[in-house]
C-alpha cells in the first residue's frame, strides 16, 4: 500500500514540477449531465444523478475528473468523484497504439442515508495507460491499474473508454473490470451513452445532448449475484 501511494504521489509531483509548470493545455471540456433511472441495484431503485465532468489534454498528458451527486426518493444522498491524471511516457509512430502513460486515479465516496447511516471511503489506483488510433473513433483508451482500497482487499482493474460518432448520433462510454479479491467477486461495469446533439436546432455552438444511458453492472460493487440492468434518461450540456 505504501509503495503504491508513493508511486501515485511521485506521478502527481511530475505534473507540478518546474519543467511541467509551463506546460500547455491543448484542449479542455466542461459538461453537466442530468440522469434519471429506476432500475438501480443496492439501495433505492430510483435515483436522480447530476454529474459534472472536466477533461483536458496537456503537453504532459491528459486528465479526466467527474463528480456525481446521487439523490434517491427514500432520502439517501451520495457524492462520488474520480480524478484520473495520466502522465505521458512516450508516443509511438505508425502504430495503432498512439501513446503510453503512467495512469492514476483517486476515487472517493460520501454516503448519507435517510436513516442516519453514513459511509465514506477513498481508493488509490496506479498503473499503465494507453491511447489507441482506431478509425472513426474520436478516442479509445485503456488503463490497467493496481487498486488500493480503503475498505476492502486490494485488487486489479482494467478500464476501457471510447467515443465514436454514428451518423447524427454520438456513442461513448466505459467498461470497468475488477478482479476477484478476498472479500469481493470479480465485477464488470459496462456504461454507455447514446445521444443526439440539439445544438444546431437551438442555434448554439455549445453541444446540448439528449439521449439515454445504459448500464449493465455484473456483481455490482463486487457483490455476488447483484446484477444491474439500468436505462437512464439523459440530458447533457457542454460549456
Amino acid at each position: 500500500m505504501k509503495l503504491v501511494c508513493l508511486l501515485l504521489c511521485s506521478t502527481l509531483l511530475l505534473f507540478v514540477s518546474p519543467k511541467k509548470a509551463v506546460s500547455k493545455t491543448l484542449w479542455s471540456d466542461f459538461s453537466l449531465t442530468l440522469l434519471q433511472g429506476k432500475d438501480y441495484e443496492v439501495g433505492d431503485n430510483e435515483k436522480k444523478v447530476a454529474t459534472f465532468e472536466f477533461a483536458a489534454g496537456h503537453s504532459w498528458g491528459d486528465q479526466f475528473f467527474f463528480l456525481d451527486y446521487l439523490s434517491s426518493d427514500n432520502g439517501d444522498h451520495e457524492t462520488y468523484f474520480e480524478w484520473s491524471p495520466r502522465y505521458q511516457l512516450m508516443t509511438i509512430d505508425q502504430s495503432s497504439i498512439k501513446a503510453l502513460f503512467i495512469a492514476s486515479t483517486i476515487e472517493s465516496s460520501n454516503f448519507s442515508g435517510e436513516d442516519g447511516s453514513s459511509n465514506s471511503f477513498i481508493n488509490y489506483l496506479v498503473g499503465l495507460g494507453s491511447s489507441f488510433d482506431i478509425p472513426h473513433f474520436n478516442y479509445a483508451k485503456l488503463n490497467l491499474y493496481r487498486r488500493n482500497n480503503e475498505q476492502s482487499a486490494d485488487n486489479y482493474q482494467a478500464t476501457f473508454t471510447w467515443a465514436v460518432p454514428i451518423g447524427v448520433l454520438y456513442y461513448d462510454g466505459f467498461i470497468d473490470w475488477t478482479s476477484t479479491s478476498k472479500d469481493k467477486r470479480s465485477s464488470m461495469n459496462f456504461t454507455s451513452q447514446l445521444k443526439y446533439n440539439l445544438g444546431d436546432l437551438l442555434n448554439t455552438e455549445n453541444r446540448v445532448y439528449i439521449g439515454v444511458e445504459y448500464v449493465y453492472w455484473r456483481n455490482k460493487f463486487g457483490i455476488k449475484g447483484v446484477d444491474e440492468n439500468n436505462v437512464n434518461l439523459l440530458f447533457k450540456y457542454h460549456f
